[in-house]
């Protein structure tokens, strides 16, 4: 029997939350090196699972399967399986979570608490990206949103409750929805079954209609999740709320479940229907990138400008998917690995400043790159990233989600081009807010950034860098299955 490596990623976190369990509280150190550990493992799995995928195979790799649930009717299985679409995902997932468990550190109340939930949310983020059975992935799905609830609730800001009542109402709203579209899905397939694979084969059997009705309610609950405007309020308060390694995840890894929901179920189930709403979906990738750019330019508090920034990145998702072709799939898709890696980065440099200042008001700072040139440098190095400057990763995923977006809607493209001049603005803005100007002497004792966050930020950096001067790096991975899908659902190979 081969080794269980995709069960391994998802359930070694887990694991390790069981283990914290039967931990006494008193001791933290050992709960964080479990915690650590866990985490630690996962990645290295990930990282074996990266460099044994077979990057030419557009098949589902490293399949595990066996019946979970079988009685009467119901033809459940335990399924997983991973190729292209998902293959970055799940690094990403495992990477942020091992890097953001570092950052946890500075976590000081009902640490034991904190960390069982912390390795919750990763089984169930890994597990939503590895899933092939619909009533699985509801599980992952539905795994996230407990642990994410308390993981704000409890160690979040000042508004830390209603934060984490907004997220938990908005996203169980929508997934009410998705489970009733599964549910029909189930219901009107023959054989019934939960088998994404299967029921992309045959989704296209289902009557237009149908289709459309059935993706309206796939829709509701992946758009609150991207977020895509006008479901997107949720995403502001609960990040400026959460704990910094908690918001790293937020913007990082739980918004691309959105999107691979769409990716993995929608479009492939759905075609007709994901062809008939191709406008409706550039018109919304356009609102995101344009308003949530305009949005973030008017904060001063840190943390909720990168928040909003996210609303701006994850616009060009949209637009790519709206596109229809191969060059706008593979942008959109490397988008998602690329905000998750830079927002990522991100959220850390912004607690690295919170932990020292105890604020997040841009306009209290001024000429901090005196007094911190380490965090200086790399703080302007992930601003460069976000805002599209060609030789980082960045710039990479949405110029080739505009090259698509360009080639199926010239005007909503060229307008979405001005979201891009709005995002140098505020990064630019916010930098010289921060670092330049004037020494503020009330910041005269701050230290600079340590060597353990250094350590959670330079691998980032380091990929960020890499795939913006060699893209192949995940080009190569993803572009099989995407051009595979392209022709599944009948949209251009260009």
């Amino acid at each position: 029997m081969p080794f269980p490596l995709l069960t391994s990623i998802i359930f070694l976190p887990l694991l390790g939350g069981l283990l914290i369990l039967f931990t006494p509280k008193e001791r933290t150190g050992t709960i964080k090196a479990i915690a650590t550990a866990a985490t630690g493992l996962a990645l290295l799995l990930a990282v074996a699972l990266v460099l044994k995928f077979d990057c030419g195979n557009t098949a589902m790799q490293f399949s595990e399967k066996m019946p979970w649930i079988n009685a009467g009717q119901m033809n459940v299985n335990y399924h997983l399986g991973v190729d292209g679409i998902s293959i970055g995902l799940v690094f990403l997932s495992a990477l942020l979570g091992f890097f953001a468990c570092i950052g946890s550190y500075g976590i000081k109340e009902r640490q034991k608490e904190y960390y069982f939930l912390y390795l919750l949310l990763n089984t169930g983020l890994l597990g939503t990206f590895l899933a092939l059975d619909l009533f699985l992935f509801y599980v992952f799905w539905e795994i996230v949103l407990v642990p994410m609830y308390f993981l704000i609730g409890i160690w979040g800001g000042p508004r830390k409750e209603y934060a984490a009542i907004k997220f938990f109402i908005y996203t169980l709203a929508g997934s009410v929805f998705m489970l009733l579209s599964i549910l029909a899905l189930y219901f009107t397939s023959n054989p019934h079954t939960f088998s994404m694979l299967e029921l992309a084969n045959s989704g296209s059997t289902l009557a237009r209609g149908f289709q459309i009705a059935l993706f309206v309610g796939f829709y509701l609950a992946f758009a609150i999740k991207v977020p895509v405007f006008p479901f997107h309020t949720w995403l502001p308060d609960a990040h400026v709320e959460a704990p910094t390694p908690i918001s790293v995840l937020l913007a990082g890894v739980l918004l691309k479940m959105g999107g691979y929901g769409f990716f993995r179920i929608s479009f492939p189930i759905l075609k007709d229907a994901a062809i008939y709403f191709a406008l409706p979906f550039a018109i919304l990738g356009l609102i995101n990138i344009v308003y949530g750019a305009f949005v973030a330019m008017a904060q001063t508090d840190f943390k909720k400008m990168v928040a909003y920034s996210s609303v701006s990145h994850m616009g060009f998702v949209m637009l790519g998917l709206a596109s229809m072709t191969v060059t706008g799939f593979n942008g959109a898709l490397m988008q998602m690995f690329n905000h998750g890696v830079i927002t990522g980065g991100m959220f850390l440099l912004v607690g690295v400043l919170y932990d020292r200042a105890h604020t997040r008001d841009l306009d209290k700072f001024g000429g901090l790159g005196v007094k911190m040139p380490v965090y200086a440098g790399i703080l302007t190095v992930f601003t460069l990233a976000s805002l599209g400057l060609p030789g980082l990763s960045g710039f990479v995923s949405e110029f080739m989600s505009l090259m698509g977006g360009f080639a199926a809607f010239r005007l909503i493209t060229i307008i979405s081009v001005l979201g891009m001049v709005i995002t140098a603005g505020y990064f630019l803005y916010m930098i010289q807010r921060v670092l330049l100007g004037p020494f503020n002497q009330k910041w005269s004792n701050i230290t600079d950034i340590s060597r353990r966050e250094v350590f959670t930020l330079a691998p980032l950096m380091t990929l960020m860098i890499a795939i913006g001067v060699y893209p192949l790096l995940i080009l190569n991975f993803q572009s099989p299955a995407i051009i595979n899908l392209i022709q599944h659902i009948g949209g251009k190979l260009f």
